[in-house]
């Protein structure tokens, strides 16, 4: 059984993560992942997959051994010297009406 796990693994395809723009000048949103052999493929299957119903403008694709996160667990030491730069938080400034979603 071990042995057919193992030949199962190196024929799978590679796991995509598919991002969406939804319109023109908006940014890209994280939609889902899926299996491609090839960006194109993960391309093509991501159009088929997310945009059915012509939700999207754009599509990137990234195949997910290429991307590279910070641990989750370590989240305060990565964090924590931004609490002492105030300055970066615009939370004592007083924006008018007319600016909406700052």
């Amino acid at each position: 059984m071990t042995q057919e796990i193992k030949k199962t693994n190196k024929t799978e395809w590679p796991l995509w993560e598919v991002f969406i723009r939804s319109k023109a000048g908006l940014d890209h949103k994280h939609a889902g992942s899926l299996h491609a052999a090839d960006a194109q493929m993960a391309v093509e299957n991501a159009r088929d997959v997310y945009t059915r119903r012509m939700e999207g403008v754009s599509i990137w694709v990234v195949e997910s051994r290429h991307i590279h996160a910070s641990d989750p667990d370590q989240s305060e030491s990565m964090y924590e010297p931004a609490n002492d730069k105030i300055y970066r938080h615009p939370t004592f400034y007083n924006l008018p009406e007319e600016v909406k979603y700052m």
